[in-house]
């Protein structure tokens, strides 16, 4: 299976530039949204003029600002019922953080139907801080006719608060692009033992049944309303009729498919629980739980959500060979699962951590066979150039990513010498978890980059230090890198301060450390997918990821 791609860059060109009208037949989006913070924030009120139009990794925040405030009036000056609700938005709320989303929202929402196929549907995964909000733009986007449903999904036990209610669920809201042609195969699960006691009361040697009705609401002139076996469908309440013609009816009967009462009530339908196919499932999500810390599963990306939900919501409105596409994909959940079930994907994110950290979960999960298409991520010097102007801290993230290092969390400013780490063992039996600093510089460098570098792994006892460059290292920088000497392991010397430039990564080359033993320990590995495609060989070891 092909015709997959993952896309790096702001989600809104990427859909504009790339994906065709009606070409999609599913959507599952989980937008980034600040609601760890308290409430009444998003209502403030904010003028601030920095930059919002792209998210950091691990940032879920919008911003009022000048960025925001331009996309509010282009989505006002598109007119129609999304203007609408917009400037409602605004003089509801004000100019606030939630406004901001909304403003960044809303351009994102109309792109996504034009993309849509007739038969096809959106998931927006969303929290209750602002499901309602973003159900009034789907409403003005995509018809309120075209509704589907509302989702809850109990994601963990009760939590205790002070002041509010504890926060047990998100939020699903469900849109067909048209509810009369729209793509759905409602799911359901196995029954459990209490759900089969309370709902299959009854048993005879056709097996456990439960009771429905042979009737339904309203009189009818035809068949169906006039009496059966001496009973007057119209005379039972208000008036009913039967479901089902007297051929029909008579066949049941001979089937032992009709249970009659010894006295004083109407004939029912006999429901066989080994006809079910399982328990349907609702609106109401209980049995599907969050990623627990020691699962396999987990991958340490914050947003993180679980297979197992996104399976449901891929089988419920796609078929075999179908295109799902996810344009927030962060840590590629949907598109694995997508993968998995055989359906065609598009993934986007404007995060280079997040496409590293995806490649990496699709190679591990599906083996070096899987084939998709990579689009936006620099691939000459000149692209990363641009990349390092655009956007600082995400060319720093892409080239960590080409290494496979793991960027710091502290903040912006205060990574004292430190953009980002690797880690690994390299003594018998695992041994202590060692260390590999990486410092990337965008800009020139000099003699003066190497010796701070030095001082930063001297400092943090690390093993090796790497200083990524955009230019060639100068002869004193080579001098001084060597001067650093070696980290002996069982596989041989490997210098203690390495120099890598950009073009090095773009042509493959990567940090001399014990790397090929199967002891990179720096991400955690995604578990292999179980599936028949799943037939590559590459060894477990490789790209070794878990939790540091």
């Amino acid at each position: 299976m092909s015709e997959s791609t993952l896309y790096y860059g702001d989600n809104l060109e990427i859909l504009r530039r790339y994906v065709k009208d009606e070409s999609v037949d599913l959507i599952y989006l989980d937008p980034p949204f600040n609601s760890a913070q308290d409430y009444n924030v998003l209502f403030a009120e904010r003028n601030g003029t920095g930059s919002t139009s792209q998210i950091k990794a691990f940032e879920d925040t919008w911003r009022w600002d000048q960025n925001a405030a331009q996309a509010y009036q282009e989505v006002v000056e598109g007119g129609g019922k999304v203007s609408e609700v917009m400037q409602a938005f605004r003089k509801y709320i004000g100019c606030t953080d939630l406004l901001a989303y909304l403003s960044m929202m809303a351009p994102r929402l109309v792109e996504l139907r034009r993309v849509l196929k007739e038969t096809g549907s959106i998931y927006l995964h969303c929290d209750p801080t602002a499901s309602h909000y973003l159900k009034m733009l789907l409403d003005a986007v995509l018809g309120g006719v075209n509704f589907q449903g509302e989702v809850i999904w109990r994601r963990t036990a009760a939590h205790v608060t002070s002041k509010r209610w504890g926060r047990l669920h998100d939020v699903i809201l469900s849109y067909a692009k048209d509810l009369r042609l729209v793509t759905f195969i409602p799911p359901r699960v196995p029954p459990d033992a209490g759900w089969v006691a309370r709902e299959y009361r009854h048993e005879d040697e056709g097996g456990r049944y439960m009771l429905d009705n042979l009737t339904g609401a309203g009189v009818t002139g035809g068949p169906s309303g006039q009496p059966w076996r001496g009973i007057n469908p119209r005379k039972i309440g208000a008036g009913r009729h039967w479901r089902y013609s007297p051929e029909t009816l008579e066949k049941l009967d001979r089937e032992n498919r009709v249970y009659w009462p010894k006295r004083g009530k109407y004939p029912k339908l006999k429901q066989y629980l080994h006809e079910t196919g399982g328990k349907a499932v609702g609106d109401l999500w209980t049995d599907i739980s969050v990623i627990g810390r020691t699962s396999s599963e987990r991958l340490g990306y914050q947003t993180q959500k679980p297979e197992a939900l996104l399976e449901r919501i891929v089988q419920a409105g796609s078929n075999e060979g179908d295109v799902v596409l996810d344009p927030f994909c962060g840590c590629g959940t949907a598109i694995a699962v997508a993968q998995r079930l055989n359906r065609r994907w598009i993934g986007i994110d404007i995060t280079p951590l997040a496409i590293t950290l995806i490649k990496s979960r699709l190679r591990h999960a599906f083996g070096s066979s899987i084939e998709y298409e990579v689009i936006g991520e620099p691939v000459t010097a000149k692209d990363a150039e641009k990349l390092a102007k655009q956007d600082p801290y995400h060319f720093q993230y892409w080239a960590l990513g080409l290494v496979g290092a793991r960027p710091v969390e502290e903040k912006h400013g205060m990574d004292r010498g430190i953009d980002g780490r690797l880690y690994f063992h390299d003594e018998a039996k695992g041994g202590k978890t060692k260390q590999i600093i990486l410092s990337v510089k965008a800009g020139k460098t000099t003699v003066a980059h190497v010796r701070d570098l030095r001082g930063v792994v001297e400092r943090e006892e690390a093993e090796i230090g790497v200083l990524i460059a955009m230019q060639e290292p100068t002869k004193q920088m080579r001098s001084e890198a060597a001067g650093a000497g070696f980290h002996e392991s069982r596989w041989g010397k490997h210098p203690r301060i390495q120099i890598l430039t950009v073009l090095d990564l773009l042509e493959g080359k990567q940090v001399d450390f014990p790397y090929r033993s199967g002891t990179n320990v720096t991400f955690k590995k995604a578990p292999k997918a179980k599936s028949k495609e799943n037939t590559d060989s590459t060894p477990d070891f490789v790209d070794e990821m878990s939790e540091e």
